[in-house]
């Protein structure tokens, strides 16, 4: 079993900038998951965005707190404490906080099942 907690060392540790305008830390990852890609969390301060990208992987995003305009491909939605995104595989994505108070937000992420 495994315990990790957003304080951990090990998670400030892998703190970055993610895609331009957000704050991540990798809360598991495959240092030691075997079939989910990672599990992080990333804030986003308002009026700040994660700028259009494309991973090779499945993503869901959880809001936690704060809102934001979630977009996918064509699709833009807005996006409130509670709410999961789906982005599929290839799926091209960006998230702007359009709130007063800072977005947190937990992602998932797996690997394309080859089978």
């Amino acid at each position: 079993m495994i315990v990790r907690n957003v304080n951990d060392k090990e998670v400030l540790e892998t703190t970055y900038l993610a895609h331009g305008g957000g704050i991540a830390q990798m809360i598991l990852d495959q240092r030691v998951l075997k079939e989910i890609g990672f599990l992080a969390i990333g804030r986003l301060a308002p009026g700040k965005e994660l700028l259009a990208h494309v991973d090779p992987m499945e993503e869901i995003y959880f809001m936690l707190s704060g809102t934001g305009l979630m977009e996918v491909d064509d699709e833009t939605r807005q996006v409130n404490p509670g709410d999961a995104t789906w982005i599929p595989t290839g799926s091209r994505h960006a998230f702007r906080n359009n709130g007063k108070e800072d977005c947190v937000v937990l992602v998932v992420a797996a690997p394309v099942n080859p089978d």
